[in-house]
């Protein structure tokens, strides 16, 4: 006992140094940024299903808990539609069983969502990104720019956002922590910097450009007009592209993303979600809101601040992590 404590007879050895404690991975980070989320779900679900049956009090309840959590009409009844077919041909008669039929109900809605993007397509790879203000739009440019050079791309920023400096000096800064160049005007049309750095990386023989855009609202009609405007001139110089349209979504809103989606959609051709913010909001249910009523796939999750905090949807984990399995 307390052997570990006996220091060697032998010659001299240096003092031990203190292991640095490994960085947590991504899933732990997953279920830590879901917490408040999880928290609303985790001990009213075990209370529910406590009865370990499927009767009309559990499906009420249920109800009340998935549409208070921002889940949404649609994909409410869609999941209290699953859990009652698995009841009657699975018997499910304990509370275990319950949360995994509904765990899986939930997986199957949003694994269609988890699907990659693939920057290899084409060189450069334009991706615009949009979004309202407030969103996390330009911070998740930086990110984004982070997690494809891990990746082994070369990127290029483009400040579309030519209305707010704060956005372009952001960016810049963004783009020095990143070893990144930016391509930027103080002032002038947003379509025609987009275009100057597009045409920039085909010189220069850049994988990915992530063009920014000044954020908006759905209601401002003229700027949602600009923002088309945007998509046309990129396709001026590079006739494929935009290859990607990326609306950023504060998951905070929770049901006001629908419209949002919708919105943006119409005006530019949503082709992909990224879905920020996670880790301050418990209304990560919207996930399954989207999936329902306006299908995208959800290409990345922010669920902290850390420039790391940005990863590729996982529905598993994420359904993992709402459950806490």
């Amino acid at each position: 006992m307390f052997s570990f404590l006996k220091k060697s007879t032998s010659a001299a050895q240096p003092d031990a140094t203190p292991e640095t404690p490994a960085p947590a991975s991504w899933r732990e980070r997953l279920f830590k940024g879901l917490a408040r989320t999880r928290a609303q779900w985790g001990g009213k679900l075990k209370s529910i299903f406590s009865r370990g049956k499927v009767d009309d009090e559990l499906l009420e309840e249920l109800e009340t808990l998935l549409l208070t959590s921002d889940v949404g009409i649609e994909a409410t009844t869609h999941l209290l539609d699953e859990l009652k077919k698995a009841a009657k041909r699975d018997k499910l008669e304990t509370p275990e069983a319950i949360q995994q039929a509904l765990s899986d109900a939930l997986y199957a809605i949003l694994a269609p969502l988890e699907q990659a993007l693939d920057v290899s397509t084409h060189k450069p790879y334009v991706i615009m990104i949009a979004g309202v203000n407030g969103a996390g739009k330009t911070t998740s440019i930086g990110k984004l720019a982070k997690y494809f050079q891990s990746q082994g791309k070369s990127v290029l920023l483009a400040a579309g956002d030519t209305f707010r400096a704060a956005a372009r000096e952001q960016l810049q800064t963004w783009g020095e922590r990143n070893n990144v160049t930016v391509i930027a005007q103080e002032s002038g049309d947003p379509a025609a910097v987009i275009f100057d750095a597009i045409s920039a990386a085909k010189a220069r023989g850049i994988d990915v450009v992530l063009a920014d855009t000044a954020g908006r609202l759905p209601t401002q009609l003229h700027l949602m007009d600009e923002i088309a405007k945007v998509r046309r001139v990129i396709q001026k110089v590079e006739p494929e592209g935009p290859h990607e349209t990326l609306l950023v979504l504060d998951a905070n809103i929770g049901q006001n993303a629908l419209q949002q989606v919708k919105a943006f959609d119409k005006a530019i051709n949503v082709t992909g979600l990224v879905l920020t913010k996670l880790d301050g909001t418990a209304k990560g249910g919207v996930v399954a809101a989207i999936a329902r009523q306006c299908p995208k796939p959800i290409r990345f999750i922010g669920v902290g601040e850390q420039i790391d905090d940005l990863r590729p949807f996982s529905a598993r984990d994420f359904v993992d992590a709402l459950f806490d399995q």
